[in-house]
């Protein structure tokens, strides 16, 4: 019987993959691996062996630098008063009678109060009394001057015909003594005669010129008594006619500081009256804005969803509690339906300028100091810069920045002061 031997001796074992499907995703899983550790890890160890830090962009705000006009103002609450709120005083001591009430709308100059001052009455009827006398009395010294001035023209006449009748017989005494009619006696007694009538009539003049200027000097006298008396009893009768107190303003009566018939002192304030027709704002200014408040400043006032212009028109020289007291006056009328006491918005321009560069306000500048954080290719830099005057909603950036760069305008605290900041997109 013969034997075949079979096959087994020429096969080879073949090994094949269980799951060749299964060693394809590992495979790729592998690759997406390196390819992460390769532009994600791989980065953030560099930085990590470079002392460099990273942060999201999502934590951050950036914004570009612009360049425009710049604003810095401040924004604050202003409180309605009138513009004209004159207070009436008393112009002497006695009693007030009241001719209106508080409340009360009253015309310009009408009488809203009379002042009973028996004691002021009295002086000015004395006073009055006595510019009349003065006057009589200088009527009087004129009356007498003129007589006396009659008087001493009479003998300045007289005088002037004694002269003239000495100078005629001193010419018939001329005439004699050369036909030696008459003797030398009589000659020289002619000649006497007519020198004592030159020498009476240059002293009658003398006399009455002096006479006239001692006149002249007495009724200077009485003129300037009388004038200081009429002045006096003109003050007075002042005085007398503003005891009626009168409205300096159309408006409304506010408070009356006393009762019907109180006795009063003279300068005492006894009522106020109130010009509606014009309104101010009193604003409450912080300290910190004290060293820039200037006279003139101009403001925007909003009411009723409008904006009106206005101006600084009044500084306290003083601070109290923190705070700068001023009055914002509108630069047109006031606009209608304003109510004393009604709070407004009022915005004061402090400064303006134009062609500027600036950033928008931000918590950067809790922290900024001289330096900011600039964005570049992916990393956040400290940058030196300078800032200048800081408004409600920009910054001016002297130097450092150049326009279109992007700033990080967010809390810097998360920088921790780093040189350089790699930012993840």
């Amino acid at each position: 019987m013969s034997y075949i031997p079979d096959t087994s001796a020429q096969d080879s074992q073949v090994v094949t993959p269980k799951n060749k499907k299964k060693w394809i995703i590992r495979a790729l899983v592998c690759l997406f691996i390196v390819i992460s550790f390769y532009f994600v890890v791989s980065p953030l160890l560099m930085s990590w062996s470079g002392g460099q830090s990273a942060i999201s962009i999502d934590k951050l705000r950036i914004a570009k630098v612009k360049k425009g006009d710049f604003i810095r103002d401040l924004a604050i609450q202003g409180k309605v008063i009138a513009a004209r709120r004159p207070v009436l005083y008393s112009p002497a001591q006695g009693s007030v009678t009241y001719l209106v009430d508080a409340g009360d709308s009253v015309e310009l100059s009408q009488v809203v109060a009379r002042i009973e001052s028996p004691e002021l009455q009295s002086l000015f009827e004395q006073e009055t009394t006595k510019l009349s006398r003065l006057k009589t009395q200088l009527s009087r010294e004129k009356i007498q001057a003129k007589q006396i001035q009659l008087q001493q023209e009479n003998r300045i006449g007289q005088a002037h015909v004694a002269l003239n009748a000495a100078k005629r017989e001193m010419r018939r005494s001329d005439e004699a003594i050369k036909n030696q009619v008459i003797s030398d006696i009589d000659y020289q007694k002619a000649k006497d005669d007519l020198e004592n009538a030159e020498r009476e009539y240059n002293h009658v003049n003398k006399e009455v010129a002096l006479l006239k200027e001692s006149q002249a000097f007495e009724i200077q006298t009485y003129e300037l008594e009388f004038n200081a008396q009429k002045v006096k009893v003109t003050e007075l009768q002042r005085l007398v006619t503003g005891l009626e107190i009168r409205s300096p303003v159309v408006g409304v009566v506010g408070n009356l500081n006393f009762e019907q018939k109180n006795t009063v002192s003279k300068n005492q304030p006894l009522m106020s009256v109130v010009d509606l027709s014009e309104y101010e704002l009193e604003v409450q200014i912080p300290e910190i804005y004290a060293d820039d408040l200037a006279i003139g400043l101009l403001a925007e006032i909003t009411f009723n969803e409008n904006t009106f212009l206005g101006k600084l028109v009044a500084i306290s020289p003083e601070i109290s509690q923190g705070r700068v007291q001023g009055k914002v006056r509108f630069s047109k009328q006031s606009p209608a339906n304003l109510r004393q006491n009604q709070r407004l918005t009022t915005r004061i321009i402090l400064e303006q300028k134009q062609n500027v560069a600036y950033l928008p306000r931000g918590q950067y500048l809790q922290k900024s100091g001289q330096f900011l954080y600039v964005f570049r290719d992916g990393e956040a830099i400290r940058t030196p810069v300078k800032l200048g005057s800081i408004g409600l909603t920009k910054v001016e950036i002297v130097s450092g920045l150049a326009v279109n760069d992007q700033v990080v305008i967010s809390n810097m605290n998360v920088f921790k002061e780093a040189q350089s900041v790699r930012v993840i997109q």
